[in-house]
């Protein structure tokens, strides 16, 4: 971890219970950043808190040394079968299982059980959790309550509540779902309240008001570091060139680890299927991929045996990965907090990264939001005709199996499609690749973001 991003406070001085600064110590924390050195003495100290921070700050560790120093100091009897004592709620399923990731590696050597609910898959499995005593209970908010309902569990006995992303929630609609269980835990004094979020719109600041106790507002500027060290461009492609210009960009820069990022489940196909066919293996998550699959492709990416990753905005909040070293907007999205959370999953970690966008003739008016909320004219890159590559034909993805859409093979050179003209998408601006199949017209233009 590197120390641009940093401050001076130690993990050491803030008083934890030493089996978690050993947990620290074997993970190689020692300095706390930003939104750690300003949270923690408030949650260690007993109050709560409201933290508005921008993702890959380390807000996910910072919870959960607040969770776990209190359930390890608590004088509350030790939790039983289906009395959870921790509640963790997140928007997204990626997320869910991001943050029970780190609280495995976190909490290996502590005698803490965690839990993980989340719609899609292993419906049996995750009731068979509640059979055994839970303290740390993680997951969405329509399978927790799913669970609820069935009495598997009830919430007499939380001691701590986190709500991550609270922002996105009301996005994706979740906002019902999360005050119907919060009604239900104890009283918000008897409990340490956590809510972070990347904004603090007042939607979001009337939800802290009303479950927790006096929460202590905590703002980590947007405009970090982390967003000085990646260097942003934007590109005005016509929407015939977007699929060459993005594999010449591939060709010319041979990111080392990339996510790109489009606003529909159909364009992460289309890409995917161009990028296959062209010798770029790529993993692709998207509400049209199984659940399995999609944790199988996400982990495969984050162990770098895929180099490109493509998806829609399903990944561009909570999850760390790695050594990205580029993001690509394969679309614009349509607001300005989006993007940062897109641009944000590079340059993590101190290191620095760059950031292109493609405003298109679909997307290119949402520029305007995205410069205003950023306070910054993202500089405009040309289009020459040696980064429009001439793409081979793509690769089909049907049933979720792949199909190739051509007998011969494709050579494995980062960009390489053929040489030579005549051929749709080739070297010239106005010529169009081959369209894969996908769904009609009007369908896509609806541009509905998936999830």
């Amino acid at each position: 971890m590197g120390q641009q991003h940093l401050t001076e406070q130690q993990f050491d001085s803030l008083g934890l219970d030493q089996r978690l600064l050993s947990a620290l110590h074997r993970l190689e924390f020692n300095f706390c950043t930003p939104i750690q050195a300003k949270a923690l003495p408030l949650l260690l100290a007993g109050k709560d808190v409201s933290g508005q921070a921008q993702t890959g700050t380390g807000k996910t560790l910072a919870f959960l040394l607040a969770c776990a120093q209190r359930l390890l100091t608590s004088e509350q009897p030790a939790t039983a079968a289906g009395k959870p004592r921790t509640l963790i709620l997140a928007p997204t399923r990626e997320l869910a299982i991001q943050i029970h990731k780190d609280a495995v590696d976190l909490f290996a050597d502590l005698p803490l059980r965690l839990a993980i609910c989340y719609g899609g898959k292993a419906y049996e499995q995750q009731k068979q959790q509640f059979d055994e005593p839970v303290d740390v209970l993680i997951g969405t908010p329509g399978r927790l309550i799913d669970f609820l309902k069935q009495r598997l569990y009830d919430f007499n006995s939380i001691e701590v509540m986190v709500l991550d992303e609270a922002d996105r929630m009301f996005d994706m609609g979740f906002i019902a779902d999360v005050r119907f269980m919060l009604r239900r835990l104890p009283h918000p004094e008897k409990r340490l309240n956590m809510l972070f979020s990347a904004t603090m719109a007042q939607k979001v600041m009337e939800l802290a008001y009303e479950h927790m106790n006096q929460a202590q507002l905590i703002k980590i500027d947007a405009d970090t570091p982390a967003v000085d060290r990646i260097e942003q461009s934007v590109y005005h492609p016509s929407n015939h060139e977007k699929i060459p210009l993005l594999l010449g960009l591939m060709k010319k820069l041979q990111p080392q680890r990339s996510i790109i990022f489009a606003n529909t489940k159909y364009a992460t196909i289309k890409i995917w299927e161009y990028l296959q066919g062209n010798g770029l293996s790529a993993a692709i998550i998207s509400g049209d991929i199984h659940q399995n699959k999609r944790e199988s492709l996400l982990k495969k990416f984050h162990d770098g045996e895929y180099a490109i990753l493509v998806a829609t905005d399903v990944a561009s909040r909570g999850l760390h990965i790695p050594d990205v070293t580029h993001v690509f907007n394969y679309d614009l999205p349509e607001l300005g907090e989006d993007y940062v959370h897109r641009i944000g999953r590079t340059a993590r970690a101190g290191k620095s990264g760059a950031a292109i966008s493609f405003a298109c003739e679909n997307h290119a008016m949402n520029l305007i939001d995205i410069e205003s909320y950023t306070n910054r004219t993202i500089p405009t890159m040309s289009i020459s005709n040696d980064l429009l590559v001439e793409p081979a034909p793509p690769v089909k993805m049907k049933g979720g199996r792949i199909k190739s859409a051509a007998k011969s093979g494709r050579g494995g050179r980062p960009g390489g499609g053929r040489s030579g003209g005549g051929k749709p998408g080739g070297g010239g601006q106005h010529q169009r690749p081959r369209r894969s199949k996908g769904p009609p017209r009007h369908q896509n233009q609806q541009n509905k973001k998936a999830v």
